[in-house]
């Protein structure tokens, strides 16, 4: 029963790749369904994000090609068209990954938080898909309890690694509380959408987009909740704001000296944040030379980046021997209930055929039968119908040469006790983990 975890991430798959094969929540449900039914998975959790898309699951059978095949077919690829695009773990592998990705040592930020918040959406939405089991319940509670482990004692949450984060991040330490401070977002690229989401988690008070493309900008107010304004708004409410970051495709500032000054006259010489995150630079260098203007430039923030990325991947190679206890922990437990489960099917199997000869054997007894000769009997057929199976198994091994279930059968057989000490064992199994 081989637990494992098989996808395609952002270390395998370019974006247009990742897309097509995500799985969104409103069909949820459908494909967990249609997985298992078409795979044949006694337990199914998919996680699918912006950076990966992965199915974790148990199978009582070698999974060969059949899930790699299923989870390319959702973006109507095949397996010519993704060669080396799709990993698979198995066992102690497959629950490694899982903690790793739980910590956000495999995420594209280094020690990221968001993916915690996935992981415990796609366990929810499993459970309620009824594609949640044991195993599978069990190794995502203790990717839970890893991850808060490590993002607790290692700090690796501590140190922000993105240029964009780091920007909402400072502004936090500037001015505290951002609930009543205004953002103005000068552009409408990619790092500004990441700018717009960051200063959005922290709850900023107002949210102001200013572009080129008035259509642009109204696109990703509605996207931000921000309000859209043209750049040549710019200028006249330029004091409305106490944060202000910039990254445009202009090759000239579009934030000028005189503007900022006139800004600061009108807000009383109330401090403004600013970023330039432009190449070429979108806010006049002068500017940082004013008073009460904090200015950086993406050069500054790298700088910052840098240094909290070197502490993010310290904190990384701390967590390593925290996982790896962690994994012993989980499959050991699991080894455990596979073990428990088996015990009881042969306890039960052997409750019922020995309530059912000693029913036989009472009959015999009452209709007169030697109470002596019925007894013999039912010791020596409850003996041939509980070493049945296990012995017809044991032939089979040994005619497949399969070494390691012989070695297990020595073991097992060789530790055998008797009398007294035989109930002592029988109480101990009892008390197997489960």
């Amino acid at each position: 029963m081989p637990i494992f975890a098989i996808g395609i991430s952002h270390h395998t798959a370019p974006l247009e790749v990742r897309e097509c094969l995500a799985i969104t929540p409103d069909s949820y449900a459908d494909k967990v369904d249609e997985l298992r039914e078409s795979v044949g998975l006694s337990e199914a959790v998919i996680l699918s994000t912006c950076n990966r898309t992965e199915i974790y699951g148990v199978s009582a059978e070698p999974l060969g090609s059949q899930l790699g095949d299923w989870l390319l077919s959702q973006g109507d690829m095949v397996a010519t068209q993704a060669d080396g695009l799709v990993y698979q773990h198995e066992g102690r592998d497959a629950v490694r990954h899982l903690f790793r990705v739980a910590c956000g040592l495999d995420s594209m930020v280094l020690g990221e938080p968001q993916i915690m918040g996935q992981l415990k959406s796609a366990w929810q939405a499993a459970r309620d898909a009824g594609a949640l089991g044991k195993y599978t319940d069990r190794l995502f509670q203790r990717a839970f309890a890893v991850s808060k482990e490590v993002r607790t004692h290692t700090g690796i949450n501590d140190h922000p690694v993105s240029v964009a984060y780091i920007a909402a991040i400072l502004a936090r330490q500037i001015f505290g509380d951002l609930g009543r401070k205004t953002v103005l977002l000068v552009g409408a690229g990619e790092m500004i959408t990441l700018c717009g989401q960051h200063f959005r988690q922290k709850q900023v008070g107002a949210l102001h987009i200013a572009n080129r493309s008035p259509e642009r900008a109204q696109s990703l107010g509605a996207e931000l909740r921000a309000e859209p304004m043209g750049l040549d708004a710019l200028p006249g409410r330029l004091h409305e704001a106490d944060i202000v970051i910039a990254c445009t495709a202009a090759a000239e500032p579009v934030i000028g000296l005189d503007p900022v000054r006139e800004a600061l006259k009108r807000r009383r010489c109330q401090p403004v944040f600013m970023v330039d995150l432009g190449v070429p630079r979108d806010i006049d260098p002068r500017v940082g030379k004013l008073n009460d203007i904090y200015l950086y430039t993406i050069d500054d923030l790298r700088q910052v980046a840098d240094e909290s990325l070197g502490k993010r991947q310290h904190a990384a190679r701390q967590a390593g021997g925290t996982i790896d206890h962690e994994v012993h922990e989980y499959l050991r437990w699991m080894h455990g209930a596979r073990a428990a489960e088996g015990l009881r099917r042969l306890r039960g199997d052997a409750e019922r055929n020995a309530d059912e000869l000693a029913a036989r054997a009472l009959r015999q007894i009452q209709a007169g039968g030697d109470t002596e000769s019925v007894l013999r009997q039912l010791g020596s057929t409850l003996t041939h119908r509980i070493l049945h199976g296990p012995s017809t198994r044991l032939r089979e091994a040994a005619e497949a040469r399969h070494d390691d279930i012989l070695r297990a059968a020595d073991w097992l057989f060789e530790s055998g006790l008797a009398g007294d000490d035989a109930e002592d064992r029988d109480e101990d199994d009892e008390g197997i983990e489960v």
